[in-house]
């Protein structure tokens, strides 16, 4: 409980920071992109870090949510709210098609798997230009991707996001990522919990790409290739696998990179690799390794570890 208020009082604390500090018109566009780019890292650390599924694909349900927005708004006048969350939701019922026959695969298996789904979706929607307009991209999509749109999105998906990790769900994905065979025999329904955190992941992604799309005012198949997959899973990774808060670190960071080095743009890609192999060889388990951010706090240390205590005696 304990970690789970300070979860959703951070959340709050960082929205309205973001929310309402002044800034330019260009710093605003970097804070929207910033939100995107961390409810999707969240997605993909659900799955990776949390339930040990190693995903190459999740560019995906991104593209899926960008492209249902898309359609919904410019083609049928559907207002952009409900047109983000149906971007989600286009992409929960793509991933259940997906997941039913591939989460029996497991380690490397699964990831192979995932990168030929997620370009066999990019490549429909490269070809099938009726409807998506091919190659070419989909144009005149309304700008409704702006800070206060984007930092909302974070804030409400951040602080449920924290709230799933601590609760069961989130105990029986991190037991399924540590021992899947002992997890089972505690009594924890591993497929359904790895289907769970799968269809999670997948909204959250849809959720951003939708997100996306209002921010670019235009999408194109080749924005969500496996590069962008791949950028995905490289946060997670340079966050800490099992670290929420180190995934919304590492995704801070590269953004920033990204962005800032944007009038140098023949060198950025050079920065942003040595930043990656820097920090793989000081920090192999990543930012934060598998602990949240608070835990390097003192003052707060102590009170969480006086609270899992408590919730461990209680469990016995």
């Amino acid at each position: 409980m304990r970690k789970s208020l300070l979860g959703n009082a951070a959340f709050v604390a960082l929205g309205l920071v973001l929310a309402f500090m002044p800034l330019s018109g260009y710093e605003e566009g970097i804070v929207a992109l910033l939100c995107i780019n961390c409810i999707a890292a969240m997605g993909v650390s659900l799955l990776t870090g949390f339930t040990g599924i190693f995903s190459l694909g999740h560019a995906a349900y991104m593209a899926l949510g960008a492209y249902t927005a898309a359609i919904m708004t410019v083609r049928y006048g559907v207002h952009w709210l409900p047109a983000i969350v149906a971007g989600g939701i286009i992409a929960v019922l793509v991933a259940w098609l997906i997941g039913m026959p591939t989460l029996r695969l497991t380690g490397d298996y699964y990831a192979i798997a995932s990168i030929g789904l997620g370009e066999a979706i990019r490549l429909i929607l490269e070809n099938w230009q009726s409807f998506t307009r091919g190659a070419r991209g989909f144009p005149g999509i309304d700008s409704y991707t702006n800070r206060a749109v984007s930092v909302g999105f974070f804030t409400v998906l951040g602080i449920g996001m924290f709230n799933l990790i601590y609760s069961r769900l989130g105990r029986e994905l991190k037991a399924s990522r540590d021992d899947r065979v002992a997890a089972s025999l505690m009594g924890f329904h591993t497929p359904a919990s790895r289907m769970k955190a799968l269809l999670i992941s997948a909204f959250y992604c849809g959720i951003a790409g939708a997100l996306l799309g209002g921010y670019m005012n235009f999408i194109q198949p080749s924005m969500f290739d496996m590069m962008k997959s791949t950028e995905l899973t490289a946060v997670v990774v340079f966050g800490g696998l099992g670290s929420m808060s180190g995934t919304l670190l590492g995704s801070a960071a590269i953004t920033s990179v990204m962005e800032y080095f944007r009038d140098i743009s023949q060198y950025r890609m050079l920065i942003y690799g040595l930043l990656l192999v820097v920090i793989m060889v000081l920090r192999p388990e990543g930012l934060l390794g598998d602990r949240e951010l608070w835990a390097f706090v003192p003052s707060l240390r102590g009170g969480v570890k006086r609270s899992e205590a408590r919730e461990g005696g209680e469990g016995r």
